[in-house]
């Protein structure tokens, strides 16, 4: 017997605003029941404290949640002076105090060393499992976790503002894997004190930004027809930085059927030879039958063999 569907097949991405207050897992939860889709997942975690940008796959966009995990974001936060916690944020305990506050030319004089790719340790309050069990689960327990260093890359650390002498606030765009915390955590301990974050906020994740955002107030006083018309994006969105590759409808009945595509006419040899200097390291593609995105695919030499086919 077949399972019955939970939820209408909705296929695309909802860039969400997300409160403070709820974790991402709650947040895709209440997107996916107010807009009664059958499945749906989310492009990059953000903790309950933090706000902004968290980006909903539904249906068949779920199999790119992975590249838009891997995309360029952008935070916005603020540092408190003073003060560690145990959480490297506002809402853990005060482990640490300092009277130091460091000056606008001090922390400015600062900021270029965290700048390229860096050395990062993760915080103690992080998803990150060891043997099995997640870091925040053992440091809840009372235990020191002991997270080796991280290589992340940060390509802009800007200081938007100085609040007040406890606090300032600042700009950051980074890569995969960056923690925001221990970014704060670190520039601390280098300007001779100790702080945390204060407020956090994810102004970008890739190709979602603000612009096309929506609130969850916003979008339960929506109809779902209409939500679904107006908020959803292409499934591509979070695909911009992969070449394409245009299919015809032969081709691209191939790859839907799990099957290689061979290229060898010259014709075909022109087509790859233009996407050629396009194609990452690995040679993934987007493959397109018109606009219909029909598979991410490698390309290998003169054949295309799809990686994941997306049922559209």
């Amino acid at each position: 017997m077949a399972r019955k569907r939970k939820g209408q097949p909705i296929h695309g991405w909802v860039v969400l605003d997300k409160p403070e207050g709820l974790s991402s897992t709650q947040a895709l939860s209440k997107v996916r029941r107010l807009l009664n889709a059958d499945k749906a997942g989310h492009g990059g975690t953000l903790d309950p404290l933090a706000t902004g940008i968290l980006p909903i796959a539904l249906g068949e966009a779920t199999k790119t949640v992975s590249y838009a995990m891997d995309g360029a974001k952008t935070y916005r936060f603020s540092i408190r002076w003073g003060e560690r916690t145990s959480t490297d944020d506002r809402e853990g305990a005060v482990i640490d105090r300092s009277d130091h506050r460091p000056t606008v030319e001090a922390i400015t004089a600062a900021l270029p060393a965290f700048l390229g790719e860096i050395d990062q340790v993760p915080p103690q309050y992080c998803a990150i499992k060891i043997d099995g069990e997640r870091a925040y689960d053992i440091a809840r327990e009372g235990d020191v976790v002991d997270l080796a260093a991280r290589r992340v890359r940060i390509d802009r650390f800007a200081l938007v503002e100085v609040i007040d002498a406890d606090h300032a606030l600042f700009e950051v765009d980074c890569g995969k894997g960056t923690y925001v915390r221990s970014l704060a955590r670190d520039l601390a301990e280098a300007l001779g004190t100790v702080g945390h974050v204060q407020l956090l906020r994810r102004l970008r994740v890739g190709s979602f930004t603000l612009d096309n955002a929506i609130s969850l107030d916003e979008l339960a006083a929506m109809e779902q027809g209409a939500a679904v018309e107006r908020l959803l994006l292409p499934i591509k969105t979070a695909l911009d930085d992969i070449p394409a590759l245009a299919l015809t409808e032969a081709e691209a009945h191939r790859l839907r059927h799990g099957q290689t595509v061979a290229l060898l006419t010259r014709q075909d040899r022109e087509r790859l030879e233009a996407l050629r200097g396009a194609v990452g390291g690995d040679g993934t593609v987007i493959a397109l039958c018109g606009e219909t995105p029909v598979a991410l695919a490698r390309v290998e030499g003169a054949e295309v063999r799809p990686v994941r086919v997306l049922n559209l």
